[in-house]
């Protein structure tokens, strides 16, 4: 069952309905829904039941779990940006007496603190939280792994301890702070702490038989900000375009941004299998393509939440089972299908309305020894400096208005690049960071750190 719309064409809204068919089929998942947003609002939806007649719509809610992560960490942003706290501060300095404190709040953010995966037994997630009234009950005596700050590894009191820093700095709950912060001002009403009708039933499905258990929903108390929240298919594919595009009433588009870059030294085969994490958002390669986002579990329950900036796609996958679809999976996809059938058409080009003639007269080839780079002013106002061989060193730049430019990505993020001129105002080389750049492979007229060989280039005699 699904529900059509006009957005997405009739082949694309079938690959995306043969996709979660096949996912609860195999995956023997009681429910399973998803949603699918593009350019800014949701363009699909579609549901698969073991139910005939009874396939849950975008507002039936599903326990999301950690998904309820990449909320908190919006809201310890939204203090940074409101100078109450910095990302380089340890917890103590804003939430004494924890035994946790020299972990900064980027560190918790990032899962790279070295605190423990769980929280003392028993297990928390079939437990009520009233098992857990205090911090320290869910820190435990021994509450660290490994070193803080030296590697990723994923902690769920740590979201704990971010939550309970929220409600020293608001002076109110986690929830509370939450809804009136978050969830009001995006609108998204069918999010909350505890189930609301309509929402799904949480199973577990035995392995080797056709047969279903019910799962306890437990209030999780101290560990709501780890994994506490039910949410519905169409509010979260509106909180996924609000991580793409950002919304000022909550958190701007430069700090969603921030959320979604790598922020944790992972381990070798975190690598291998492109994962990294950001500050309250996974990050992952996968078919050629940058995803971000969050994946979800609780007894009952799976979850994910997956987004291709590039594409201005994303998508959402949630079912009430234990074990069973590999949502992430499914949700990138989603993504996949949707990317590679209906590619993203880009914005016209247009020319720039003015450009100062200092800055055009740096366009062209430049040499940094005897690597090609070509430097090109782009629409945007910004300078672009990229290897001709298509690989390499690579950076944008932005001017800073006293004729220098500061670089933004990769190598030269945050260097420094500046115009060195000549005594009659010609430009004789480019200086980025200390490197120079000449308009001819080591140009004998510029200042070329070692010298140039006076016989100049020869073949062999």
């Amino acid at each position: 069952m699904t529900t059509a719309q006009d957005n997405l064409l009739a082949g694309t809204q079938r690959a995306l309905l043969h996709r979660i068919a096949v996912a609860q089929s195999e995956g023997r998942a009681p429910s399973l829904v998803a949603a699918v947003a593009r350019g800014g609002r949701v363009v699909w939806h579609g549901a698969r039941s073991s139910m005939d007649g009874h396939a849950p719509d975008e507002n039936v809610q599903y326990r999301i779990g950690s998904i309820t992560k990449t909320f908190t960490a919006v809201l310890v942003l939204r203090l940074r940006d409101e100078g109450l706290l910095d990302l380089t501060d340890p917890l103590e300095k804003h939430l004494p007496g924890t035994g946790a404190g020299a972990v900064t709040i980027a560190e918790l953010l990032a899962h790279s603190g070295g605190l423990a995966a769980e929280s003392p037994g028993p297990w928390w997630e079939r437990t009520p939280g009233s098992l857990r009234p205090e911090l320290a009950d869910v820190l435990g005596e021994q509450p660290f792994r490994h070193p803080v700050g030296r590697r990723f590894h994923y902690s769920n009191p740590g979201y704990t301890l971010l939550g309970a820093l929220v409600e020293k700095a608001r002076g109110a709950s986690w929830p509370d702070v939450l809804r009136r912060e978050v969830l009001e001002p995006l609108e998204l009403s069918r999010t909350s702490v505890r189930p609301q009708s309509s929402h799904a039933g949480g199973w577990a499905v035995h392995p080797w038989a056709d047969v279903m258990l019910p799962e306890p929903t437990e209030d999780l108390g101290r560990m709501a900000a780890a994994g506490q929240l039910w949410s519905t298919t169409a509010d979260l594919a509106r909180f996924a375009v609000f991580l793409m595009r950002g919304d000022d009433r909550v958190l701007s588009q430069e700090s969603v941004q921030e959320m979604r870059a790598p922020a944790a030294s992972v381990e070798a085969a975190d690598v291998a299998d492109g994962y990294s994490y950001g500050l309250g958002l996974e990050i992952r390669h996968r078919d050629g393509r940058l995803l971000v986002g969050h994946a979800g579990s609780l007894p009952g329950f799976l979850a994910s939440l997956v987004i291709a900036v590039a594409d201005d796609v994303a998508a959402v996958v949630l079912t009430n089972c234990t074990s069973g679809p590999l949502a992430s999976t499914v949700g990138a996809d989603l993504v996949r299908i949707v990317a590679e059938a209906e590619p993203r058409i880009p914005e016209p080009w247009r020319p720039l309305r003015e450009v100062e003639p200092a800055t055009l007269e740096l366009a062209g080839q430049w040499y940094w020894g005897t690597y090609g780079f070509g430097l090109r002013v782009t629409a945007d106002g910004l300078i672009s400096l990229e290897p001709l061989s298509g690989t390499g060193r690579r950076s944008r730049f932005r001017a800073n208005g006293d004729g220098t430019w500061t670089g933004l990505e990769g190598y030269y993020a945050g260097e420094l690049l500046r115009a060195v001129r000549q005594v009659d105002g010609t430009v004789s080389h480019l200086d980025l960071g200390s490197f120079v750049f000449t308009r001819q492979p080591y140009d004998v007229q510029a200042p070329v750190p070692g010298g140039v060989d006076p016989d100049g280039w020869r073949g062999i005699g």
